[in-house]
């Protein structure tokens, strides 16, 4: 077959699999967070009606409902620490009902709610307004904190990120639940983006949803109280704002490099020849090879080592698997200059067809089969 005919083909596969990338990559793109249901009070007092209330009192023998507390958060700006801790500042509110809350009302100075996701020792918070309503009193604090985050880089840089302020009542071992104070916001549907600044600056990420719901939680331990309320699947009020990274500058920092040292590979691999007066003129030699094999290395592996900085503790990132195909590519690069410069037995007759043509056709059509195989691993 002439090497045209099958440079030609290496172009059209090369061409659908590019394509295929593409689209695996636009469905990775697409974040799978659903919103809760919790869009208003009634919808929040019939959820934790059906699924907490009823059980929790036949299980401790309560009598009477829980005290509920309406609570609010407000975020003025937002800053990622590293990849596991995001700093936080903002207001959070909460109403007492006159006559009712009186004895779950936090005195002047003191704080109705604790983050329990909390761990900088600095934290700042301070009363900010204490107003009276009809029927009601407001407390207002503002916060300044740092929260230990679960986030999830397994997809990175088509990741998002769920910031969960998790909230509780101070006086935890009592019957008291806190709930949205949806009033406060001027709308809280399924797609609307409320309790954050719309001028808070994101830098990468773009924002996509917020949302109020509940997480269950279990203690092994009645911290030395007796029918201690929260020992076993208690609701805890948790604030979602939802973000998707703009994976365009993530994908030029971290692929332009890898594709160019592909590049160069590949010309490298065009040198390869068996034919004596082409490989002085191309300057091919094995000791060359492997001295532009190793630079190359060194490249991928400095840009490895910085990308793995960014996700201590995490496992590997889709991203990261790109470098890895990098390395298994110099490696059978390598191997393959070697073949080349002895004389290859029968068994070989294959790779120095036509003078290498076959690998080197195959070499792009080789990567990109193996992205897509990566892709689908992480779908």
């Amino acid at each position: 077959m002439q090497h045209k005919t099958l440079w030609g083909r290496s172009a059209i596969v090369s061409a659908i699999l590019v394509a295929i990338l593409l689209i695996l990559w636009m469905q990775l793109n697409e974040h799978a967070v659903e919103p809760t249901l919790l869009v208003n009070e009634e919808s929040t007092l019939e959820l934790l009606q059906e699924y907490w209330e009823d059980s929790a009192a036949a299980d401790l023998g309560l009598i009477e409902p829980p005290r509920k507390i309406k609570t609010g958060i407000y975020i003025q700006s937002l800053e990622f620490f590293n990849s596991s801790y995001v700093n936080l500042t903002g207001y959070i509110w909460q109403r007492y009902r006159n006559g009712v809350d009186d004895d779950l009302k936090p005195a002047h100075g003191e704080v109705g709610f604790i983050l329990p996701d909390r761990v900088n020792s600095g934290f700042k918070l301070q009363e900010t307004y204490r107003k009276s309503v009809p029927g009601e009193e407001v407390i207002g604090w503002y916060f300044e904190a740092r929260l230990r985050q679960p986030f999830a880089y397994a997809t990175y840089p088509f990741d998002h990120k769920i910031v969960s302020v998790r909230m509780r009542h101070k006086q935890f071992s009592r019957y008291i639940v806190l709930v949205p104070d949806f009033e406060a916001y001027v709308s809280t549907g399924l797609h609307d983006v409320f309790g954050i600044d719309q001028e808070v600056t994101l830098s990468t990420w773009r924002r996509e949803n917020t949302f109020f719901d509940y997480k269950i939680t279990d203690n092994d331990t009645n911290f030395g109280t007796t029918n201690f309320i929260g020992r076993h699947s208690f609701p805890e009020l948790h604030y979602n704002f939802v973000i998707l990274r703009k994976f365009e500058s993530a994908l030029i920092v971290n692929l332009l490099p890898l594709f160019l040292v592909a590049t160069l590979l590949f010309v490298a691999l065009l040198t390869i020849t068996k034919k004596g007066e082409l490989a002085d003129r191309l300057g091919f030699n094995v000791l060359g090879f492997i001295g532009v094999a190793s630079a190359l290395f060194f490249v991928v592996m400095l840009a490895h080592i910085q990308l793995r900085k960014q996700f201590a503790g995490s496992g590997i990132v889709y991203i990261e698997y790109f470098y890895i195909l990098m390395y298994l590519l110099l490696v059978l690069a390598t191997a393959n200059a070697c073949i080349c410069s002895l004389k290859p037995k029968r068994r070989f007759g294959m790779i120095m067809y036509g003078g290498n043509i076959l690998v080197k056709v195959g070499y792009w059509p080789f990567v990109l089969a193996c992205l897509i195989a990566i892709t689908f691993g992480v779908l």
